[in-house]
């Protein structure tokens, strides 16, 4: 139980610094939560979703594994895959605030989202990793916004967290404008198990975090990292998932 210092100062905390809208900066009740008029422009998905991207479905599921057109037809290399939003309105503009915004503070709210739509996959001996940053673009950004998401989701989840275990070898030019073909031809061999942290993946199941996935090109190559580091099983989730038509 808290001490009642401990509660005092949480007080004065919540005094000073009033719980905000992790979006606009409107005061909110929680810490880290979305005030009405975000939370109605925000796309959460629940119900019946693909097994593999956690791309929102028709109808009700029946209990089988169901899944979208895109994976239908393009191979993943990974097991199940869940998002928490859909990247329009509001689910946009936080994974731009987290991403370009310096907002990593963002991850606090977003690593609940995701760990929520993530349960079903999730084991209780899963290692959370992050997909890697190329160097460059850490320099330019100063944080991996997907490492600052598995970081926050190990502290709320209690999951075993390795943000060193893949490591990005090839340049982190953007992928916009580009195919699908072209995502993954340039992607490929981009991730691969660090030399000397890699090893933490073998034979352990493995949950891949991103902000938000659109082809699935990055997640496929950090997934045949880990494949080629060890891992027995991989899942993937991410913050938000581009939706044609959505």
């Amino acid at each position: 139980m808290q001490s009642l210092a401990g509660r005092v100062a949480g007080w004065l905390i919540d005094a000073v610094y009033p719980a905000q809208c992790a979006s606009c900066g409107e005061p909110v009740n929680d810490d880290g939560g979305l005030c009405a008029a975000c939370w109605r422009e925000t796309h959460f998905v629940t119900g019946h979703a693909c097994d593999l991207c956690g791309a929102p479905l028709v109808g009700e599921g029946d209990g089988q594994t169901d899944c979208c057109d895109d994976c239908l037809t393009i191979a993943r290399p990974w097991d199940h895959g869940r998002t928490a939003l859909l990247y329009k309105g509001n689910g946009r503009r936080l994974v731009l605030s987290l991403k370009h915004a310096d907002r990593p503070d963002i991850a606090i709210p977003a690593a609940r989202w995701i760990a929520r739509a993530a349960a079903p996959v999730l084991t209780d001996e899963m290692i959370i990793v992050p997909v890697p940053a190329h160097w460059r673009r850490l320099l330019k950004r100063r944080y991996n916004q997907a490492a600052e998401l598995a970081r926050a989701m190990g502290r709320s989840s209690g999951l075993k967290v390795e943000t060193r275990a893949l490591v990005r070898v090839k340049g982190g030019d953007t992928q916009e404008g580009k195919s699908f073909d072209q995502r993954f031809a340039y992607l490929e061999g981009a991730i691969r198990p660090h030399p000397k942290f890699g090893s933490a993946l073998s034979s352990r199941d493995v949950l891949l975090v991103d902000d938000v996935m659109t082809s699935g090109a990055t997640l496929a190559a950090a997934t045949e990292a880990a494949r080629l580091a060890g891992a027995k099983q991989v899942c993937i989730a991410t913050l938000a998932r581009v939706v044609r038509d959505a």
